[in-house]
């Protein structure tokens, strides 16, 4: 069994220092370590993206991620968006439409959309699909969070 050590970590803009596991995936250190919750624990092999976190802006599963290996990178969890207009306003979407139903997947899906309209500010349906394509609802279908993302795109972009 690995011991355990010190992780500091960029974590939604604030330093924080945490004891775990040498092993810990950074799912484990965010859930058990700093009691952030948005990040699910799902398929725990990266394929439904219920633990989709930004790492230095880029989308990624915390599943996968050893804790370790992100010492100096700024992590941000859907815990980090508070005051960001454009999270908001996807929020606001989805719950207007009907996106969210049991919730499981949804911190998964808000991060990866704000990615997507922070890349592509007016997004076409078919690229809303694509790039959920890795986020994995059983619940609604997807037809409610394609229209949230594309509602929260017009209003953003007004």
């Amino acid at each position: 069994m690995p011991g355990k050590q010190v992780f500091t970590l960029d974590l939604n803009g604030r330093e924080t220092e945490v004891f775990a596991p040498a092993d810990a995936t950074l799912l484990d250190v965010l859930r058990d370590n700093c009691a952030l919750r948005a990040a699910k624990r799902g398929c725990n092999q990266g394929v439904c993206g219920a633990c989709t976190v930004m790492i230095d802006d880029v989308p990624v599963r915390a599943c996968l991620t050893m804790a370790g290996a992100c010492g100096g990178r700024a992590i941000r969890t859907l815990e980090g968006y508070g005051d960001d207009p454009v999270m908001g306003r996807l929020q606001e979407a989805m719950n207007a439409s009907g996106g969210v139903q049991c919730g499981f997947c949804t911190s998964g899906l808000l991060i990866t959309a704000r990615n997507l309209l922070a890349e592509s500010p007016r997004p076409a349906q078919a690229e809303i699909r694509s790039a959920l394509s890795g986020n994995l609802c059983r619940c609604t279908g997807y037809v409610r969070i394609v229209e949230a993302i594309a509602s929260a795109a017009e209003e953003v972009a007004r």
